[in-house]
């Protein structure tokens, strides 16, 4: 149903053909008006239907416009604002598709005096090297960005119709402030079409030109494509982006400099590091942006769909590494004096996301290769300040452990994450550390980003930790690197102690009496070789689903049974769960086992609050153990599970109900009444895991009770912790289909 009568398109070029032949597609408007200067372009988009009426004179089109999009090249829209100022009433609605959108902010407040309420600057992250109106697609934005630049003047529901004409074409709107898009814009877009001219134009002066031209490989053609462009729109471009483009230029040639010494000096560590942090950097934000990353699950959608019958569950199998264990091999080999040797890495997104920030801060890091990771440590005092605001994704761990570690550096740096982590407490580890004397910034609710101020001298404090929290601890552990004096932690409860005992395990020493922990700062780090154990919180998903499948028969390899983390097998023992540990060992400080795990009906317990900090992040799948467990299976002094990625003692409430099992929530925990040996504990259901990807995994186990299917919503989240999940599960006995989704 069309939303407007006229939509008029001011330059009738490739961008302002696309956009109008997409919005006819999609019904937005009832009438499509189009004004250019060059007759060829207004007879084109009048024989290929792109516009319904064409003029040259926009005193024409534009008193019966209700929208109008300016399509012309960026230093030709003052001139035609300038037109425009009489024409319009104030509820026409006028938005651009340019690249730059200082100067015409600038430009539009000159002429009228302020930033008009209805004007909506906007940018489509799209084109092609061909121009003209015989170039327009349709497709053009399908799946592609538009950024709107509002202010906080311009009026919502000018907005809101802009936004609705980019998504009718098929593209994904995102909103940025002015400045932040011309800086963005000038090193991701407008840099490179500068550097392939640049490159097309010396290469072309040379007199073998031709020999050079003829054997170019693709290489050459990929990175000198954009040299195709338009180049009046590019000159108009670079003039009107002219600060943001000089310092982007300024950046690149500070880089180039560098690589010519190192080719010169003939300086292999220097080559191979800069190449080796470019790869993983490209192929690190590849991942966030391609169908499989967690960051585009709002244009890729991946759901869990299980199907009955599966199982029984059984086979021999080694889950990915230790997640926790992954983190705080990088930050410590970061630090440490030598190269550190990690095997068994996870590469899931929250690990490639530490990984990636120490590369930020100046790290050589070969790898991950199949799990292998070689760090080249710089030592306490060698981490180098960023660029830029370090981008954690949903990795609460990255960000509190890296609060710690930050804030003793001499440099500012600003801890940002996606939406999720946004939204999660970080003032339990801001409050602690400016009681050690660091400056920290935080968004409303102690929410991030995190700013912290460099510089700043830290003292050594005895801490008593409010609730249970090994992050907490972690965190200020790591601060107590670089205090003066001792930092101590006490815990209420028994947490994961991966941190205390990778430290000693780099040759810092950490004392440990009873529940307190401390060090002295000013040690040093000695790089050591690491074997990461096999996660226990992955294992989990299989223990339980070979614990509630009859004729299960699984063993695990090579899992972590730290004495902190292993409460979920202490808790699966008291519901009456077969479940045998063999193969101890100690690998690198850490205790190791295989365990193994045979189908055998379990009951509902009571479960006891000291092993609630030692399952905490396993609780969600032990809650479908609970529903396929005879009688009641009551959980209390659970708080932390409401901070999570997502509020899991709610979400699995939410989704144990709709999947037909009785619970009752409480502040603090749950009490959920299982089925027993009933065949089906579960019936079908569509369920959305709110982004969690313990919740994902945990009702995909459910599906191997369930009388139907059950669809998990959004799961690509899964990838931060378990790539690789729903493969290894359907070789397992497990019926589950990962389905990819257009968004």
């Amino acid at each position: 149903m069309a939303q407007v009568r006229n939509l008029l398109v001011v330059g009738l070029g490739l961008i302002g053909g696309s956009l109008a032949l997409a919005a006819r597609r999609a019904g937005f408007a009832e009438h499509y008006l189009g004004v250019d200067l060059a007759q060829d372009e207004r007879q084109g988009a009048l024989t290929l239907g792109v516009v319904d009426e064409a003029s040259d004179k926009l005193e024409e089109m534009a008193p019966r416009a209700d929208l109008i999009l300016l399509a012309v090249p960026v230093l030709s829209m003052e001139s035609v604002l300038r037109q425009l100022q009489p024409l319009v009433s104030a509820s026409t609605v006028i938005t651009d598709a340019g690249s730059c959108k200082g100067v015409i902010a600038e430009a539009a407040t000159r002429i009228f005096g302020q930033l008009p309420p209805q004007l909506v600057l906007g940018h489509p992250i799209a084109g092609k090297e061909t121009s003209g109106v015989t170039a327009a697609e349709a497709q053009l934005f399908q799946q592609r960005k538009v950024i709107l630049t509002p202010e906080p003047s311009t009026s919502p529901q000018a907005l809101q119709l802009v936004r609705d004409l980019w998504q009718a074409t098929g593209a994904e709107v995102l909103e940025m402030p002015i400045d932040q898009h011309d800086e963005v814009l000038a090193r991701t877009s407008h840099l490179p079409h500068l550097l392939a001219f640049s490159l097309v134009d010396t290469l072309a002066r040379r007199d073998e030109r031709l020999e050079i031209f003829r054997y170019a490989a693709g290489g050459f053609r990929d990175f000198t494509r954009v040299a195709a462009s338009d180049p009046i729109m590019w000159r108009d471009i670079f003039l009107a982006n002219r600060e943001a483009t000089l310092g982007a230029l300024d950046e690149f040639l500070l880089g180039v400099q560098r690589l010519r010494t190192a080719v010169a000096e003939s300086d292999a560590e220097e080559l191979v590091g800069t190449f080796t942090h470019a790869k993983s950097a490209r192929d690190y934000f590849t991942a966030l942006l391609n169908e499989t990353g967690y960051q585009t699950m709002e244009n890729q959608k991946i759901n869990f769909v299980t199907q009955p019958g599966g199982g029984p569950v059984t086979g021999r199998v080694r889950v990915p590494g230790d997640k926790s264990i992954s983190h705080r091999s990088i930050m410590l080999g970061a630090l440490a004096e030598g190269t550190t040797r990690v095997k068994g890495f996870l590469e899931g997104e929250d690990a490639l996301a530490t990984l990636q920030t120490f590369r930020d801060l100046g790290v050589l890091i070969e790898g991950p290769h199949n799990g292998e990771v070689t760090i080249h440590g710089v030592g306490m005092q060698g981490l180098k300040a960023p660029q830029d605001p370090l981008y954690l994704g949903n990795s609460g761990t990255s960000m509190r452990l890296l609060a710690g570690l930050l804030a003793a550096q001499p440099f500012d740096c600003e801890l940002t994450g996606d939406a999720s982590l946004s939204k999660r407490p970080m003032g339990r580890v801001a409050d602690p550390l400016r009681l050690m004397g660091a400056e920290i910034a935080t968004e409303e609710g102690g929410r991030p980003p995190l700013k912290i101020a460099g510089g700043q001298p830290l003292k050594g404090i005895h801490y008593d930790l409010p609730m249970a929290s090994a992050q907490v601890k972690s965190c200020l552990l790591l601060a107590g690197l670089w205090a003066e004096g001792e930092t101590s932690v006490t815990e209420p409860a028994p947490t994961r102690d991966h941190t205390e005992r990778m430290l000693q395990g780099f040759g810092y020493p950490v004392k440990k009496e009873g529940a307190t922990a401390s060090l002295v700062g000013g040690g040093k780090l000695t790089a050591t070789d690491i074997d990461i154990p096999a996660d226990i919180s992955s294992a989990t998903f299989f223990m339980v689903a070979a614990a509630i499948t009859p004729g299960s028969d699984l063993v695990l390899e090579h899992v972590g049974i730290n004495p902190t983390r292993d409460g979920v097998i202490n808790i699966l023992r008291l519901m009456g769960a077969d479940l045998e540990t063999s193969h101890q060992r100690e690998v690198g400080g850490e205790p190791v086992a295989d365990i193994r795990v045979r189908y055998q009906p379990l009951k509902g317990i009571d479960i006891p609050e000291d092993q609630v900090p030692l399952a905490i992040d396993e609780f969600p799948a032990l809650f479908v153990a609970a529903a396929c467990a005879q009688g009641t299976t009551r959980l209390r002094g659970a708080e932390e599970l409401r901070v999570k990625e997502s509020d899991r003692i709610q979400v699995m409430a939410d989704g144990l109900q709709a999947l037909g099992v009785n619970c009752e929530v409480l502040e603090d925990g749950i009490d959920i009444q299982g089925k027993g040996e009933a065949e089906a504990v579960f019936s079908s259901a569509i369920l959305a895991c709110h982004h969690d990807h313990r919740i994902a995994m945990s009702f995909a186990v459910a599906g191997l009770r369930a009388s139907g299917s059950i669809t998990i919503e959004d799961c690509a989240t899964v990838n931060t912790s378990f790539p690789g999940f729903a493969e290894l599960a359907r070789s397992l006995g497990m019926k589950l289909d990962s389905d990819q989704l257009a968004g």
